[in-house]
This record gives structure tokens, sequence and C-alpha cells, in this order.
């Protein structure tokens, strides 16, 4: 049975977006340490934090060519053994790309949309 020590890793590569997500997570659970991460790459040399959940934006390689894909990202993660749960976000309302993201061992695919905090917040009160 796995022990919940209540961390949330964000990768998302935009800042705005990941502070604004981990403030509204954190005012709906004070008890949440939220780590946030601009890069797939730093995360996955993080994850010996076992954090119980990652919120994983799809689209990681918009700044920079070289960074690794979400879907990349995912894949790694789920060859670890603490296999945290993992929701991808996007701002692709693809059917495609949320079914891979499912088939990889995401539990959840939001859409970055109007509703993408408060979904990701239901998510995180029912996994945490």
């Amino acid at each position: 049975m796995k022990t919940f020590n209540n961390k949330i890793f964000i990768v998302d590569d935009e800042p705005l977006f990941s502070t604004m997500l981990s403030d509204y997570l954190i005012k709906q659970n004070p008890y949440l340490e939220v780590k946030s991460f601009m890069s797939g790459e730093a995360c996955l040399e993080s994850l010996f934090e076992n954090p119980d959940l990652i919120i994983l934006d799809h689209y990681l390689n918009s700044n920079q060519s070289l960074n690794i894909s979400g879907l990349e990202v995912l894949s790694e993660i789920k060859k670890t053994k603490t296999h945290p749960v993992v929701v991808m976000l996007s701002g692709q309302d693809s059917y495609y790309t949320a079914a891979k993201a499912i088939g990889l061992g995401a539990l959840h695919y939001v859409i970055k949309d109007e509703e993408a905090f408060e979904k990701v917040g239901q998510i995180v009160k029912a996994n945490i």
C-alpha cells in the first residue's frame, strides 16, 4: 500500500500557467507540497522525491526544440517503481492525443480551458 506524502509536481513550460495552477491547488489544499518544473527532464531528475501526482503538459518543447515531449516524459515516468498518478494537460482538444496519453498511463487528460484548474483540483482531491 502506498503512503501519500501530499507532493505534486507540475510540469509546464509556461511559467504563468504553472504558478497560477500551483497557487490554486495550494489554496484549495493547504497541506499540499507543489513543485513546478519548466521541462520534462527536470521533472525526471526529481522523481526520487516520489510525488503522489504529476500534472504534465503535453507540449513541453514549445520554447526549446531539445526538450522531450510530455508523452515521452509520461513514458519515462511509467518505467519507474513509484508509478505516480499522472494527469496530462493539453491545449489540444484531440481524441488521438488523449487516447495516446491514456494508453501510456495517464489517469486523466485535461484540456487547458477556463475549467482546467477546477478539473485538476477535483482530480487532486480524489487522488491524494
